[in-house]
C-alpha cells in the first residue's frame, strides 16, 4: 500500500468514525455549533452523513472522479467546521477550570489546514508538495 492509499484509509476511518459519532451521540457536537447556525441538531446530523459519504467516496476504487469529489467535499467540510472548533475553544476556555486548555485547542485548530490538504492529496486532486508541475 502506498502513502496516498494509506492516507486515504486513515482519513476514511477518521471521518467515518466522526460521522457515526455525529449521528449516534450528537449532543457534544450540537453544543459547539455557533449560535448563528440555524437548526444545530439538523446541521450536526447532516454533517455526520457528509462525513460518512466522504469516507465511503475516498475508499471506493472504481471511480476516480467520485474519489476526487469526496476529497473536495471533505476539504470543504474541514474548512466549514472551523468556526465550530473556534466556538468549542472559546466555550471550553471560559469554563472555571479552563477546560482542556490551549495545549489541546491550538494544535486542533492548526490541524485544520493539514486535514484540508490531506483530503485533497489522498483523493488525487493535488500532488503538492511531492509532485511539482512545470510552469509554462
Amino acid at each position: 500500500m502506498n502513502a496516498r492509499s494509506l492516507l486515504r484509509v486513515l482519513l476514511a476511518l477518521f471521518y467515518g468514525t466522526a460521522g457515526v459519532l455525529h449521528l449516534a451521540v450528537p449532543h457534544p457536537f450540537v453544543a459547539i455549533v455557533p449560535p448563528i447556525v440555524p437548526a444545530p441538531g439538523l446541521v450536526v446530523a447532516l454533517t455526520g452523513v457528509a462525513e460518512i459519504a466522504g469516507a465511503l467516496g475516498l475508499l471506493q476504487g472504481f471511480s476516480p472522479p467520485l474519489r476526487r469529489a469526496a476529497g473536495w467535499g471533505l476539504a470543504a467540510y474541514a474548512l466549514c467546521v472551523w468556526p465550530a472548533n473556534v466556538q468549542h475553544m472559546l466555550l471550553d476556555l471560559a469554563r472555571p477550570d479552563g477546560g482542556a486548555g490551549l495545549a489541546y485547542h491550538v494544535p486542533r485548530l492548526a490541524s485544520q489546514p493539514v486535514l484540508i490538504w490531506a483530503a485533497l492529496w489522498a483523493s488525487g486532486i493535488t500532488g503538492w508538495p511531492f509532485v511539482r508541475t512545470e510552469k509554462a
